[in-house]
């Protein structure tokens, strides 16, 4: 996974690519606010039904 500091500078682009891809995802599961990464990652974990592994795979790929 990209670094806190990568992932925070382009978490708008991120964020609007995780909900063109998962269109049930809101603002609010996506809100990355500082030192709440870990409840963010689990709020889309589930909304999705997958791993945190899976979940970071895919904000990695995107």
């Amino acid at each position: 996974m990209k670094n806190l500091t990568e992932l925070k500078g382009n978490w708008n682009e991120t964020k609007g690519k995780l909900k063109q891809r998962f269109s049930m995802l809101t603002d609010n599961d996506l809100l990355f606010a500082e030192g709440k990464q870990e409840e963010m990652l689990g709020k889309v974990q589930v909304r999705l039904g997958r791993t945190k592994a899976e979940i970071l795979k895919i904000i990695a790929d995107l």
